[in-house]
């Protein structure tokens, strides 16, 4: 068996950046319970996403009989869900038995979760209350549910792409310049290097970094964002000493609200839930949108730098063609 510490955990599977649900209300219970399971069971992270998902259909069952008892039991299922489903992650980072497969499976037992979820928990609801309203509601959870993490991939996808074409041209200037000092007897330093504009920007990508890892810088392609709002950047650094990122209400955040705060609520206070999850759902839409505007800033920041590398490159190609003509002269 293992001898892990809880230490261990902390550094080599603790988030750099995480959401604030997961910091303050998941990771203090996930660390001790991946320390024990790490450390005397075999039980692998696959084992921990189906496991999370049973508990999940659990929540859901509980959501369909509608009562207030079950309503309550239905969201301690949905939280004891979720902290197997941080748990699977850090158990696989902990042990290096981390998988392709794995993350796939996590992803759509994930969204499995959400959409049975939503269903049970409206649809008890209507039949308790015959109110359409309810079935609208489930709707939009899954609906709302389906978009942020449609965006957070393809926003994904397309950063990726941008930090992929402006390294590509950052690399040919640079080879382009250090044949043109070379030709010209110059010393053969680097040149200007454009890593500030190729840093993650975790608050839109996904975040693997943990705390173990060496720190990497927060911005990309983000100059035009941080002038225009010198503040967030002071709100920023005060959150994230904490481990929590500034995108306060994430999906994760969304399904909380949803599956735990809102039956909770609900159980106190008859027909609380369509109003707390609208209030959920449209923290996660606000932010969303921040997310959007940021990256639609980031998106021109990479237009304008991307003119200014390609005509860079272009001038080198011919400065270096004229240089080698004029050489091929000299020596006939």
């Amino acid at each position: 068996m293992s001898n892990f510490t809880l230490d261990d955990v902390r550094e080599r599977t603790y988030k750099a950046r995480d959401a604030w649900w997961t910091v303050l209300l998941v990771d203090p219970l996930a660390a001790r319970l991946v320390r024990f399971t790490a450390n005397r069971t075999n039980i692998t992270p696959n084992q921990l996403t189906i496991g999370s998902l049973i508990l999940g259909l659990g929540a859901a069952a509980s959501f369909a009989a509608a009562s207030w008892q079950y309503l309550v039991l239905g969201a301690l299922l949905y939280h004891l869900s979720f902290t197997l489903d941080c748990m699977d992650g850090k158990v696989a980072r902990l042990k290096g038995t981390g998988s392709v497969f794995g993350a796939w499976l996590d992803y759509i037992f994930d969204r499995i979760r959400v959409l049975v979820c939503a269903i049970a928990l409206m649809g008890g609801q209507y039949a308790a209350t015959d109110n359409v309203a309810y079935i609208w509601a489930a709707v939009g959870v899954v609906f709302l549910d389906m978009l942020r993490y449609m965006d957070a991939l393809e926003i994904y996808k397309v950063r990726s792409q941008m930090r992929s074409q402006l390294r590509k041209l950052q690399e040919e200037a640079e080879l382009l310049e250090l044949a043109h000092k070379r030709a010209n007897g110059e010393e053969t330093t680097v040149i200007d290097p454009l890593d500030r504009i190729l840093r993650p920007d975790p608050e839109a990508d996904m975040e693997d970094q943990v705390i173990g890892d060496q720190p990497t810088p927060a911005a990309i392609l983000q100059e035009g964002f941080y002038q225009k709002f010198p503040w967030y950047i002071r709100i920023r650094n005060v959150l994230t000493r904490g481990r929590i990122r500034p995108h306060l209400v994430s999906g994760i955040e969304f399904q909380m609200g949803v599956f735990i705060v809102a039956p909770l609520v609900a159980a106190a206070v008859t027909g609380a839930i369509i109003p707390v999850a609208a209030l959920a759902g449209a923290g996660m839409m606000a932010f969303e949108l921040f997310i959007i505007y940021k990256f639609w800033l980031s998106s021109r920041d990479y237009g304008r730098t991307l003119v200014t590398l390609e005509r860079k490159v272009a001038d080198l190609r011919a400065e270096v063609t004229q240089q080698h003509e004029l050489t091929a002269a000299d020596s006939v």
